[in-house]
């Protein structure tokens, strides 16, 4: 687990909480009041015993009645103003650090990802967070104020007697000090249970994803055993971190039996040897049990911060990861179609390997790949699987570094983009279109609230699909509800639209290989045109009718070039590879 200095919890205190100063300022003030009145309640109760026992007129036991009645309803209003604001203090902040957070991991490379799938992020991200909304919320102003309401009571008791006050002290020190001393026994028990959270999530969505290959293989007896065994070590993590939150408690529930015994032992002696009251007596037991209710907060507010520190442990590891990517680029690139060059470039991954190319971790996926595009010409890649086609589209997009040679987009070094840069002036559209819960636009501009309608509407003009989104029945507004209830088709014009809008000078197309109506196919070839012209395209191709469009071609074996040149030369050189697909119909490059 990461080391963590008090100035780790400060850092993120100022960061997060510095924004809602005035919820700060209003929930300090709320608590600082609360205990105000908590202390000032029992002097109202202790009048009461006393004047009472001297036969004071009735009217005066009426007035400190009240007055009691008043204290403890601004003590109750008070308290419920600290709850709402302490929950909505929560939110923001943690609100605001899941968005850095998420936002952070999104910036992150491809071998970070490879190794965390989406359920373990999802649990780290939310999870831990969600540890930490006591912690911005109540931790420091709670600590603070029960502080304050220990203090109080002990001054008031040492101003009733001072033997009051410091056999009470000597107690309150002593638990203090002992639940001081449980402070980092469950941080370690909690961190562990946050990873076996996490590391179920993860399982739980990888089996979620796979469930039509689990079921259609007869995996699933297998996956199930794979849950118990996750479920079994959550369950015992949890055993382990509950008991070890709650030793506090029984700790306090102890302490406060000696310290009753305490105090009505002590208060009795002195009441019988005629030294107090007895409203003072019982100021004695009030006071002892407002002793208990700060110590048990902080023992509550010990555990919080067990927790915090687990999740912001976690937390910092994940801020502390850096992707391996430099980030630092300055040049820019022109606007229109852009050149490429693909100088002597080879690759392999380090650690994971893909799951699209099928190679071993750590073997060789590209080997010496060296080509030229001019802007505006249109490439068509083929190969088999795993012959390193969709590593190549992916290092376009500089997903990954060159183990060795270099990408070069206008003349420009990928690495000397800031990916910024680079996202503005590429796109891909895969065979997989990711659409969101969310309504049309949102899903056309990515959640972009610049993007104006027009702007999407002239997309959807160019692409065939503006007589398909008017019949929709709220046109731009109509929810999509992710992939339910558009089509394959459909989906992949919606993602060429999103490529409109942002008007790239290089797309990569990773051809659809779906089985589509020939209505549809015909509107996504339109599509294809429309999409293609005036920029630099690179076609992973599926079908003969992509190749056509094509001015040079590319064929893979093995993360080798096989074969390139232009698609006239080649379709015309009976001993090349590619007409020799173009006469079996390519059936040999996509098996």
């Amino acid at each position: 687990m990461m080391h963590l200095s008090r100035g780790d919890y400060f850092a993120l205190l100022r960061r997060y909480l510095t924004p809602h100063w005035k919820q700060v300022t209003g929930l300090a003030l709320l608590l600082l009041g609360a205990t105000a009145l908590q202390l000032i309640g029992p002097q109202f109760i202790a009048g009461f015993i006393d004047q009472a026992g001297a036969d004071q007129p009735v009217q005066v036991l009426i007035w400190l009645a009240i007055g009691f009645i008043a204290v403890a309803l601004l003590a109750q209003l008070a308290n419920l103003g600290g709850v709402y604001l302490s929950e909505l203090l929560a939110w923001s902040a943690t609100n605001q650090l899941r968005g850095d957070l998420a936002l952070h991991c999104l910036n992150l490379d491809m071998p970070f990802h490879k190794a965390h799938p989406p359920g373990v992020l999802i649990e780290r991200i939310d999870g831990d967070v969600a540890a930490l909304a006591n912690f911005f919320s109540q931790f420091v102003l709670r600590v603070i104020g029960g502080g304050l309401l220990l203090i109080g009571a002990l001054v008031l008791l040492f101003r009733e007697d001072w033997r009051l006050g410091t056999a009470l002290t000597v107690f309150a020190l002593i638990a203090l000090g002992l639940m001081l001393l449980l402070r980092n026994f469950a941080t370690p028990l909690m961190a562990a249970e946050r990873a076996a959270s996490a590391g179920l999530f993860g399982l739980i969505e990888e089996h979620l994803a796979g469930l039509e290959d689990v079921r259609s293989n007869g995996g699933g007896a297998h996956a199930v055993r794979r849950l118990q065994r996750a479920e079994r070590i959550r369950f015992q993590r949890d055993i382990r971190a509950v008991a070890a939150g709650f030793a506090t408690f029984v700790a306090t529930i102890v302490l406060f039996g000696i310290g009753y015994a305490i105090a009505l032992g002590l208060g009795a002696w002195l009441y019988q040897r005629g030294l107090v009251s007895l409203g003072v007596v019982y100021l004695c037991f009030q006071y002892t049990q407002m002793l208990r209710r700060p110590i048990e907060l902080l023992a509550d507010q010990l555990r919080e911060f067990q927790r915090a520190g687990a999740g912001l442990g976690r937390i910092k590891q994940l801020f502390a990861r850096h992707s391996a990517i430099n980030e630092s680029g300055r040049t820019h690139l022109p606007a229109g179609p852009l050149a490429v060059e693909i100088d002597h470039l080879s690759f392999h991954y380090n650690d994971e390997p893909d799951d699209n190319d099928s190679q071993d971790a750590g073997g060789v996926v590209l080997d010496d790949i060296e080509l030229y595009l001019r802007p505006g010409e249109v490439l068509g890649v083929l190969g088999r699987t795993g012959s390193g086609k969709t590593t190549l589209s992916r290092m376009l997009l500089r997903l990954y570094d060159p183990t060795a040679g270099a990408i070069r987009l206008a003349g420009s070094d990928l690495r000397d983009l800031a990916p910024g840069e680079l996202r503005r002036h590429t796109a891909i559209v895969t065979q997989e279109v990711q659409l969101f819960r969310a309504n049309l636009r949102d899903n056309l501009t990515l959640f972009d609230p610049s993007v104006s309608d027009e702007r999407i509407w002239e997309a959807l003009a160019a692409l065939g699909l503006a007589d398909w989104a008017r019949g929709l029945p709220a046109g731009l507004d109509t929810p999509i509800a992710g992939s339910d209830g558009i089509s394959a088709g459909e989906a992949q014009l919606l993602a060429f639209a999103r490529v409109f809008l942002r008007d790239p000078g290089l797309i990569i197309l990773d051809e659809a290989s779906s089985r589509l109506d020939p209505d549809t196919e015909r509107r996504i070839e339109q599509a294809v045109d429309r999409l293609l012209a005036g920029r630099t395209a690179i076609i992973i191709a599926h079908r003969l009718a992509t190749i056509q469009r094509t001015d040079s071609v590319l064929i893979l074996d093995n993360g080798q070039i096989a074969e390139y040149g232009p698609r006239e030369l080649l379709s015309a050189d009976p001993q090349s590879r590619f007409s020799g697909l173009l006469r079996v119909g390519m059936e040999e490059v996509i098996t």
